[in-house]
């Protein structure tokens, strides 16, 4: 396990494996650098893979107030701590983590974005969520908290939540159920502004379920419309962690538009 210090003075961990050309992954909410066990040891032929945890889980310490923006400069931070340019993978609020870090540093060669929760339409929950899952965070039922978080935020359906929970890394997301609130609040602190990446030039790959709910089909959409050399992938059958629930084809993508060998899942171009 390597460190590296943030802007605001946290430390930041993440894993080495593998060899290859560099790789940061940029893990989503109620999550740890071990959410990438299932595809890591397919990855690690192809690249030297630096798996990050955020602040306020796994090794990385955390600070008193949270900002979204501190979450920018972790990402960034361990980027330059690779000390070349770097692919850049970021998952769900990982993916918006590693979009705005990606014009903090000049280390990023090509990007991958994962169904960024970008809110342009609002939140992307319904009302009350965040507050019904911090007072089961509070009465001290996070496995509850962490149900409705997958349940009415994600969308993730009955059949695919039910293999969900049987798989290793859920115990451990139980106790990152109270990061949830403050990562889902999220329109209130941030908005995408598609100005700022006018003369953004580093290719990027936008992964997006074909069965995925229409609001992350609108999000991407306009992620792609702001990022000139941006395509989107869509991956038949699959939501919100293809990783899991369809490792090849995730790869795939991944793997393909890296540089590595060629996709094969279906593709729609970018806008």
């Amino acid at each position: 396990m390597a460190t590296t210090t943030s802007n605001d003075g946290t430390r930041i961990a993440y894993s080495r494996s593998g060899s290859g050309l560099p790789l940061v992954l940029v893990h989503g909410t109620t999550a740890d650098r071990t959410r990438w066990a299932r595809v890591l040891p397919q990855l690690e032929p192809h690249f030297t893979v630096y798996a990050m945890d955020r602040r306020g889980r796994g090794g990385s310490g955390d600070a008193g107030e949270y900002a979204i923006e501190r979450e920018f400069e972790d990402v960034a931070a361990v980027t330059d701590a690779v000390g070349e340019p770097v692919f850049l993978l970021g998952h769900s609020y990982g993916a918006i983590c590693s979009l705005e870090a990606s014009i903090l540093t000049d280390k990023v060669r090509r990007l991958v974005l994962y169904e960024p929760p970008i809110p342009i339409e609002g939140p992307v929950y319904p009302p009350g969520v965040p507050e019904r899952i911090q007072a089961l965070v509070n009465a001290g039922d996070p496995e509850a908290a962490l149900e409705v978080f997958f349940r009415e935020v994600v969308r993730m359906p009955d059949r695919e939540f039910e293999v969900y929970r049987t798989l290793p890394a859920w115990k451990g997301r139980i106790t990152l159920a109270p990061t949830v609130p403050r990562e889902l609040t999220i329109e209130r602190s941030y908005r995408f502004q598609p100005k700022r990446f006018a003369q953004f030039s580093i290719p990027t790959l936008l992964l997006l379920g074909g069965d995925s709910p229409p609001i992350f089909r609108r999000i991407i959409d306009v992620v792609s419309a702001a990022l000139p050399t941006s395509r989107i992938a869509v991956m038949p059958g699959q939501q919100h962690v293809a990783m899991d629930t369809a490792s090849e084809l995730f790869l795939s993508e991944v793997i393909g538009f890296l540089g590595t060998e060629p996709a094969t899942a279906e593709r729609t171009p970018g806008r």
